[in-house]
């Protein structure tokens, strides 16, 4: 299927490694030019190159921290002075401090998790708006958090739900301009996040990592772990000529694991 990606430029925050590499990877393959932000020097410069290489249209790359206001501002025009402007934006950044209440005591993690979590995505969009004219597609990377809660996972849980709020609110507001957002929500992908995860919680109960994947496992209808080129192959269809009457909702992806309707 030709996606009708030909030609479009993309910010594709979070992008050196993970899901959001899987996202840049897909979109260059549909012939998308990819603008790359992500914080570690060395993993973007690699992840950059290969996608150039492997893809064969242009790719920048910047590093960035995605919740500083002087970076976004700093990549926005680098990007928009390279590509001219920017139809695609995804929005992806890693998750706030694992934990419960009682491993989250400083205000401090909170307001990271806001700015992280929350306002990360409100900055970037609305700064990328202007550049949309009569096309675009933002896609939200977020989690089933929003519809079912995690355990140890306090501010996830709580932070996350506002992305969907602020998308579905003003996607009413985009949509005659010809321009979607979208929110994916991935559940245990084979990422980086997820074996930090299992990890910890088997640091905190004494119990061997083995354990723990397994029951992560037991838990996912489909038996096993998503991949990221699967959610990259979903964020890339979210961005399509022919996902244009798509907008404003969330879609989950987790292999049946999340229960909530």
């Amino acid at each position: 299927m030709n996606l009708g990606l030909a030609g479009k430029r993309a910010i594709v925050l979070g992008a050196s490694r993970g899901i959001g590499y899987a996202c840049a990877e897909a979109l260059a393959r549909e012939g998308s030019s990819v603008a790359m932000a992500a914080r570690d020097e060395a993993a973007l410069s690699k992840a950059a190159s290969k996608i150039a290489q492997d893809c064969g249209v242009p790719v920048f790359h910047k590093t960035c921290d995605v919740t500083s206001d002087a970076d976004r501002t700093t990549f926005i025009e680098a990007t928009t002075a390279r590509f001219g402007q920017v139809d695609i934006l995804i929005n992806n950044c890693g998750g706030p401090k694992v934990g419960g209440l009682s491993d989250v005591p400083d205000w401090k993690d909170w307001q990271e998790a806001i700015e992280r979590s929350l306002l990360q995505v409100v900055k970037w969009t609305l700064a990328v708006r202007p550049s949309m004219k009569a096309w675009g597609r933002i896609v939200n990377i977020v989690s089933t958090s929003v519809k079912q809660s995690i355990d140890g996972l306090l501010l996830s849980n709580t932070m996350r739900p506002g992305v969907i709020g602020f998308s579905k609110s003003i996607a009413r507001e985009l949509a005659a301009n010809g321009i979607t957002i979208n929110s994916v929500l991935p559940g245990r992908i084979r990422t980086e996040r997820t074996a930090e995860i299992a990890r910890q919680r088997a640091e905190k109960e004494n119990i061997p990592l083995e354990q723990v994947l397994q029951e992560r496992l037991r838990d996912i209808p489909a038996g096993r772990l998503g991949e990221p080129e699967e959610v990259a192959a979903l964020v890339a269809f979210l961005c399509s000529q022919q996902a244009a009457f798509i907008t404003g909702t969330t879609v989950t992806i987790d292999g049946g694991m999340t229960r909530a309707l």
